[in-house]
């Protein structure tokens, strides 16, 4: 896997937690999308994170990218779209295209729902602006009462696949009662909007480059799953947003493992000591 971290540094999970399915038991995991916005700021590539709120189901308190599971109407085929077409998406992930649509669908959707960032626009060569307009749509995705292929054949809009990048793909360990198949998506800032927090699920969002995330992490500020610390490590390595949607990637899945020492659970990555010893 390009970009795989092998210092595993301390991926003690929090005293008294334990895998939630009992031994031998495993439950299949849902696909979903993760976006990475991009930018560049004064400092380099900056890349925008939100903490999510600590009553949530999954990654209670963690800070992530913006992103979320696939609603079945994700693979709406009426969806007006320009980029790769779904096989295209589908030999990079590994999957079918219909399930290709859906995950692009879906990391077009959850962005503008939880960052009010849509990529797309009226034609192939061009995006929306100002996306304050849309905040009674965004509110019904948000509730479910409208799907994403609605929302844009209402707005007469075009989804730009063209704008995505594939990054990697993320499976919850095995023992974990919610699991998810996320694949990672990467995208530029569009000029004219403004990536906000108006969301219910996160309690605060921002920019940060990858490195000031990281030490943020190292010094107890925040909290990172292993998917989004291993990316913004991945994403320190370049300068700016163009060379990282530039880069080259090679997406094998990476799903990995609960081991317990001394009384307490860690997160081993594949390529790490133990990984392929631990069951």
């Amino acid at each position: 896997m390009s970009g795989m971290v092998l210092d595993p540094g301390d991926r003690s999970l929090p005293t008294g937690f334990a895998p939630g399915v009992p031994a031998g038991r495993v439950v299949a995991p849902k696909d979903a999308a993760t976006v990475m916005l991009v930018r560049d700021g004064s400092a380099g590539l900056e890349v925008f994170l939100q903490k999510r709120v600590k009553g949530m189901a999954f990654a209670a308190g963690m800070t992530v990218f913006p992103g979320g599971g696939v609603d079945p109407r994700d693979a709406d085929v009426s969806v007006s779209w320009h980029g790769p077409e779904p096989d295209w998406w589908a030999q990079r992930f590994g999957c079918t295209p219909e399930t290709a649509r859906a995950l692009v669908c879906a990391a077009v959707r959850e962005t503008f729902e939880e960052s009010g960032v849509l990529l797309a626009g009226p034609d192939a060569a061009t995006l929306v602006g100002d996306t304050g307009h849309y905040a009674a749509a965004r509110a019904a995705l948000v509730a479910r009462d409208l799907s994403l292929a609605e929302f844009l054949a209402g707005e007469d809009l075009v989804l730009r696949a063209d704008l995505l990048r594939p990054w990697s793909n993320w499976v919850t360990p095995e023992g974990e009662p919610r699991r998810y198949d996320t694949r990672f998506f990467l995208a530029a800032m569009p000029t004219g909007q403004q990536a906000d927090g108006s969301t219910s699920e996160a309690v605060e969002a921002y920019w940060a480059t990858p490195r000031q995330a990281l030490a943020d992490f190292a010094d107890g500020r925040c909290h990172l799953l292993p998917p989004t610390r291993v990316t913004l490590e991945e994403l320190a390595e370049h300068s700016g947003a163009g060379t990282a949607l530039e880069a080259e990637r090679t997406l094998a899945k990476i799903i990995p493992k609960l081991v317990q020492r001394d009384g307490r659970w860690h997160v081993l990555l594949p390529g790490e000591p133990g990984f392929e010893e631990a069951k």
